[in-house]
């Protein structure tokens, strides 16, 4: 009878830490989840960006030239 609740407290301490650890684990996913989301976004907006301002640029500097060529 002892061994049995003994190995029910256990059961019951072990539960509470896959509890905790569950949650700990999902904070963790989450911010390697938004992590990568961010670092995904500081690259492919620049690229964007350059892909817009450097057809700009190019017809504004080859328009100046054309005067002197």
């Amino acid at each position: 009878m002892e061994n049995e609740n003994e190995i029910l407290e256990i059961l019951k301490e072990n539960q509470e830490l896959m509890k905790q650890t569950y949650k700990s684990v999902e904070k963790t996913r989450k911010y390697f989840l938004y992590t990568a989301i961010v670092t995904v976004l500081m690259f492919i907006l620049p690229l964007i960006g350059l892909i817009i301002i450097i057809p700009m640029f190019l017809d504004s500097y080859l328009g100046s030239l054309e005067g002197l060529i």
